[in-house]
């Protein structure tokens, strides 16, 4: 395989600012650039994220383990790192690549500066490369294995050793991020609200949990025990919780065997909620089969229909692999037909037509691919949060846990924005209809 130097013959910044860098991807592409954080090398899955701010929560989310982020926004570091925003206790990315990494800081929340952020973690990031040729070539050929070195500074050798790494797919990644022992919550986001009513007891399953997720779910009234990705269901069911939640992680649904077991154990013996990961859990479990994107979607700017309410909202993704919207058999109505009963395929991405959410509508089960939890945003969906404690609230044997207070489990057409959205029906989807219909929040 050739290898194709696509360096910018102009430069992109003021020379000195770092040592030589190089990234390589597995098709033979390579970009110089200039290294900044860490010095050394790192190999992964080189993906793009199109958001312009949250790069402290991308960096460490745990769903990024293994890969290599490039930023489409030219500029970032500019407010710096602080202490309140990380989504974990580290840094989870295997690179950065940016076009600029600010060099000051300027906000009154910083603590240090991006720089300074990775290097104290030991990951290598890369900057003055053509960041928009970068992304152009990862949509065109797709996400694909990748290494940044300071070291190895010459293209043909970076290339064979990245061809030599392994893909995402076929990777369990989710026990890799995952936490040690169970714990309460409450040490990281204190005490849950009040304010809805009873105090519900949830158990969380960590694939690559998100802290918050955790102020979310504290903030409805939601008091969470954190459990290992690779926990038994018999020993949260002994827990005599009023929910489990799966969340997101990273690696190929697939290969994450003992969180589809937990899944399907569970089913239909407690509300379940899964985000990202655990939605992609959740349709396996459910009998369904996942697939791996080409480029995947990262970002904060992904369209999703909920066909229950007609209501589009902008939501927050990182996901390289999708439920395959056609891995179950149908009814007439277009349900999906379960060993759980029916599930509704009830959230469509608009650009590109990816299944996001799925609701049960035998058992109390609910999940979404995207991230309703998004720091620091948007916002549009964490309704869904609401609909979880709804959810708990009428499964419950007094049936008064939830907001609503409903005593009978959720129909196809209910709703936590019924009356909420712009002008959406509150009526289930029909056979005929498609997520594209109208297209705008007019649904």
């Amino acid at each position: 395989m050739a290898v194709v130097d696509l360096a910018h013959a102009e430069p992109l910044r003021e020379p000195g600012r770092g040592a030589p860098a190089l990234l390589a991807l597995e098709d033979g592409s390579v970009f110089r650039g200039s290294a900044f954080g860490a010095e050394g090398e790192s190999f992964g899955e080189a993906v793009f994220n199109t958001g312009m701010a949250g790069y402290q929560e991308i960096l460490t989310d745990p769903s990024y383990a293994g890969q290599i982020v490039a930023m489409t926004s030219p500029q970032q570091g500019n407010y710096g790192v602080n202490d309140q925003d990380p989504e974990s206790s580290r840094v989870q990315v295997a690179g950065f690549v940016v076009r600029e990494a600010a060099r000051r800081a300027s906000s009154w929340r910083a603590t240090s500066t991006l720089q300074q952020s990775l290097a104290a973690s030991g990951v290598v990031g890369i900057e003055g490369i053509d960041t928009r040729r970068l992304t152009l070539r990862l949509r065109s050929q797709g996400a694909m294995r990748a290494g940044i070195s300071t070291l190895d500074l010459e293209p043909g050798s970076l290339v064979a050793r990245v061809q030599g790494v392994p893909g995402m797919a076929g990777a369990d990644l989710a026990h890799t991020v995952s936490i040690a022992e169970p714990y309460d919550a409450a040490t990281l986001v204190g005490a849950a609200s009040t304010d809805h009513g009873r105090i519900l007891r949830v158990a969380a399953y960590d694939f690559g949990m998100k802290r918050n997720i955790l102020r979310l779910l504290a903030a409805r009234g939601i008091e969470t025990t954190v459990f290992p990705a690779a926990t038994p269901a018999a020993a949260v069911a002994a827990g005599g919780f009023d929910g489990v939640f799966l969340s997101n992680g990273p690696g190929d649904p697939a290969a994450t065997a003992y969180g589809i077991a937990a899944t399907r154990e569970l089913l239909g013996k407690v509300p379940i909620f899964g985000i990202c990961l655990g939605s992609q859990l959740m349709g396996l479990a459910l009998g369904g089969r996942t697939y791996k994107m080409k480029f995947g979607h990262r970002g904060v700017n992904q369209p999703v229909k909920d066909l229950r309410t007609g209501r589009v909202e902008i939501t927050s993704h990182n996901h390289g692999f999708a439920v395959d919207p056609d891995g179950w058999v149908k009814d007439p109505q277009g349900l999906a037909l379960t060993d759980f009963g029916r599930v509704s395929l009830t959230h469509w991405n608009l650009n590109d037509g990816t299944l996001e959410g799925l609701r049960c509508l035998d058992v109390p089960a609910l999940s979404v691919q995207y991230h309703p939890e998004a720091a620091p945003g948007p916002h549009d969906s964490r309704g869904l949060f609401a609909e979880f404690r709804e959810l708990m609230g009428a499964s419950s044997p007094t049936g008064g846990g939830g907001s609503g207070g409903s005593s009978s489990p959720a129909q196809p057409g209910d709703s936590p924005w019924d009356g909420g959205g712009s002008g959406g029906s509150s009526s289930p989807a029909q056979p005929g209809d498609s997520p594209w219909d109208g297209g705008g929040s007019g649904g």
